[in-house]
């Protein structure tokens, strides 16, 4: 199994916005791969800015390439991220793993 994680943050005053817009792209895009097993996210609020930790399960390295593309390691990217003032790291990271418990 390949979990996949991205972080990003945005102001506060758009956090409830940015997880709503979050759940409408990177979520459900993820969800409508074949291959995926689900997704996570963590929210964790830092003094003005409001921070996004997503992770999505996946079944192979083939599966992640049919979601994000040949250079995976990029982050993807949405229509409409600007507007919530959306920081994103750059690279996301595959990390292989034998199980998850509790998923």
């Amino acid at each position: 199994m390949i979990v996949r994680t991205w972080h990003g943050c945005v102001p506060a005053k758009h956090a409830e916005g940015f997880a709503e817009h979050l759940q409408m792209t990177g979520v459900q895009h993820s969800q409508g791969i074949e291959g995926n097993l689900g997704a996570l996210i963590k929210r964790v609020s830092q003094g003005n800015w409001e921070h996004f930790f997503l992770a999505t399960y996946w079944q192979d390295i083939d599966a992640v390439k049919a979601f994000a593309g040949e250079d995976y390691h990029v982050a993807l990217t949405y229509q409409d991220d600007e507007q919530f003032e959306l920081l994103s790291d750059p690279y996301v990271f595959q990390h292989e793993v034998e199980q998850v418990v509790g998923l």
